[in-house]
């Protein structure tokens, strides 16, 4: 117990210095209720002068202070605590009086509400050592090209971020992977020509710890995780080519969003085995079985449903919202039988609501190009039906796979002012963009198919200016940007979770920097059974809580809101601090992204 104590001393000193008169208020209030009532008061106090104009502070730390104001009524109110089953009111006011707090407060609760009370009062340190740009106090030419020196400097620190992330178009890497390539041909005794062959590739994906081995150096974190996979059903694979992205040293220094998305963590691979009989309840967290009119079929929005086919891909995310239904990597089962299928259509002929068809899965493109046009005909077939999109990962993993053939077949589908065939992909790093990439993409291009990407924005691709790189070099090659996917907070994918946070700063700091044409993406949190919900703005969502561990915790506003009655949601995030941690142990220093605390 007193060690305990002298844990809480320690992490809440910095509290306490971060705004003495809450320390004051919470020390003489002899209940809870009392404590509420006092800091209410305090926090209306702060309200007043803001609004009154009687502090004295810039106006950008003015609305800091006005924001952090909202959040910590927010977080200290009683329908918050319901709603999180905690409340961090009652416990900084037990501290505050010297008690034990059992278990003991983390470092990253305190820092989360350290930096709301600093903010509260003025000293987010946001703005420390910036002043004015000159040209705030020129008018007319000079004004302009002061203006325009200083954007200057802002792009000259983008672009330098920007450089620190080797593309898969680099000379240097392109020579890299040229010997990957020889030396898995070479282990598989192909000829060069199997190269270009996606049916060898699809034939050779890898499987085996042993073989991965044997192509790649590892670490034993990898190869045990990666025997567990095959040993207990658990989907992994990586194609040939793709197995070809990674550099051969397992430092993971550029090559880390290549590994970390086919190669599972042992946290991925423990618990996929301890759900293994329950998978359908532990990891369909979108709740497909609940917006599954009829097998293949899922829906979420009035005008759009998705169409699920073919149950596998060439190879697997490790972050798959569905690993719960995909049983192994090109499953032999995996195509849906014809009288499913057929039964799907006939659903959407009966809901001309319906105009927009996404074809997913699983990845449709691994279907040989008959099966992929029965499809595109079928649909074509409903009058309705304006719009089909196909999900799609194969010019990321197995660009081989996009012949000239297959992208006429498609094409021959789209009709301009009646019918949009579209492509919909998943880069996830400016690693995975190669020249088999971008031809592949260029067939879709050239046929006047448009391709759009959805990032999903994780630990692997959150540093600075990471994506910003990524969007830049998609939109150059003919990849519309799309959305950009905060990580679903799936249990088994927890390594991967980035907090929200992040991502607001993300497209506040770095993506605002760049021409609007590419950063077209819009990014979003997937709520369950729901679907898609907006997280740029305070009507989409709301700061309700900070749990003992840091964990922050938010309420998601339905995107029914304002036209349908739906529930709310409310989602446990990761805390700031870990994420901070995770980023220094990255090389990263944490002082990049200090206004970090000031996103809610």
């Amino acid at each position: 117990m007193a060690k305990n104590q002298a844990i809480q001393t320690i992490e809440t000193e910095r509290l306490w210095d971060a705004d003495p008169d809450v320390y004051r208020i919470l020390r003489e209030c002899g209940d809870l209720d009392e404590a509420r009532e006092r800091i209410y008061e305090y926090l209306e106090q702060h309200e007043s002068a803001l609004m009154h104009d009687e502090t004295p502070v810039h106006v950008l730390e003015w609305v800091n202070m006005r924001d952090c104001r909202r959040a910590l009524k927010l977080i200290f109110a009683r329908r918050s605590e319901r709603l999180c089953g905690f409340s961090p009111l009652e416990t900084v006011w037990r501290l505050a009086r010297g008690e034990t707090v059992d278990p003991p407060v983390t470092t990253a609760f305190v820092e989360d509400l350290r930096h709301l009370f600093i903010g509260l009062v003025g000293k987010s340190r946001i703005y420390e050592g910036v002043t004015l740009p000159a040209f705030a106090k020129l008018a007319g030419r000079e004004a302009a090209i002061a203006r325009s020196d200083d954007l200057d400097l802002i792009a000259d620190r983008c672009n330098d971020h920007i450089s620190r992330y080797p593309t898969g178009l680099d000379p240097d890497v392109r020579e890299k992977r040229s010997a990957n390539k020889e030396r898995i041909l070479s282990y598989f005794k192909a000829k060069k020509k199997d190269w270009n062959n996606p049916s060898w590739h699809l034939k050779h994906v890898i499987t085996d710890s042993k073989i991965l081995g044997d192509l790649i150096d590892i670490t034993e974190e990898e190869r045990k995780a990666a025997e567990l996979a095959r040993q207990h059903r658990i989907p992994f694979g990586i194609t040939p080519y793709y197995l070809s992205l990674m550099d051969k040293e397992p430092s993971r220094k550029h090559d880390h969003a290549v590994r970390a998305q086919v190669i599972p963590s042992m946290h991925y691979a423990t618990y996929m085995i301890e759900h293994r009989g329950q998978r359908e309840l532990a990891s369909d967290y979108m709740l497909e079985r609940e917006t599954s009119p009829v097998d293949l079929v899922t829906r979420r929005y009035p005008m759009i449903a998705i169409l699920k086919p073919y149950n596998t891909c060439s190879q697997i995310c490790v972050y798959c919202q569905r690993n719960w239904e995909i049983e192994e990597v090109l499953a032999p089962g995996a195509l849906a039988p014809a009288k499913k299928l057929n039964e799907a259509y006939q659903w959407f002929r009966e809901h001309p609501a319906v105009n927009e068809v996404l074809v997913t899965g699983g990845d449709p493109m691994v279907m040989s190009d008959s099966r992929i046009e029965g499809i595109l005909k079928n649909l074509a077939e409903i009058p309705h039906i304006t719009r089909i999109r196909i999900g799609t990962r194969a010019p990321v993993v197995l660009p081989q796979r996009i012949t000239d053939n297959l992208a006429d077949m498609i094409a021959k589908y789209n009709v301009p002012g009646k019918r949009h065939i579209c492509i919909i992909t998943h880069f996830e790093h400016v690693y995975e963009v190669t020249p088999e990439a971008v031809e592949a993409i260029s067939k879709f291009n050239r046929r006047g198919l448009y391709v759009f990407n959805q990032l999903v924005f994780t630990v692997e691709n959150s540093r600075r200016f990471e994506c910003v790189a990524l969007r830049q070099l998609l939109r150059n090659m003919g990849v519309s940007p799309y959305y950009t996917f905060n990580t679903k907070g799936k249990e088994e994918t927890r390594d991967f979770r980035v907090p929200i946070a992040r991502l607001l700063q993300e497209q506040k700091e770095e993506a605002r920097l760049i021409p609007g044409v590419a950063r077209t993406d819009e990014p979003v949190f997937n709520v369950p059974r729901l679907g898609k919900n907006y997280i740029r703005a305070y009507q989409h969502h709301d700061l309700i809580g900070i749990l003992r561990d840091g964990s922050r915790v938010y309420e998601f506003h339905p995107w029914e809101k304002k036209i349908a009655l739906a529930e709310t949601y409310v989602e446990t995030d990761i805390p700031l601090y870990d994420y901070l941690r995770e980023l220094e142990r990255r090389g990263e220093d944490p002082d990049d992204y200090k206004s970090l605390w000031y996103y809610f």
